[in-house]
């Protein structure tokens, strides 16, 4: 097993994960951020129209593995005519 850090960017600033979560392999990375990604949209969205959330991973030794995002964007159609 091996310890990965999510770390968190979102509306409110940037969250360092200090405790990290073991995962079996790092196949398991995309699940967890899947995971957090979605639990923040649930808890966050809609705060405005426009919205990024993204989640960087990093390994044991702080290294960033990789980093996905999720956008929201919402356009009033009824206020553009």
């Amino acid at each position: 097993m091996a310890r990965y850090y999510f770390d968190l960017h979102n509306g409110e600033g940037p969250t360092r994960d200090e405790h990290g979560t073991e995962l079996e392999s790092r196949e398991d990375i995309p699940k967890e951020v899947t995971r957090i990604l979605l639990d923040v949209a649930r808890d966050e969205l809609p705060a405005g129209d426009r919205m990024t959330i993204a989640v960087t991973v990093r390994n044991e030794k702080g290294d960033p593995v990789t980093v996905a995002s999720l956008v929201f964007s919402n356009e009033w159609l009824d206020v553009l005519r």
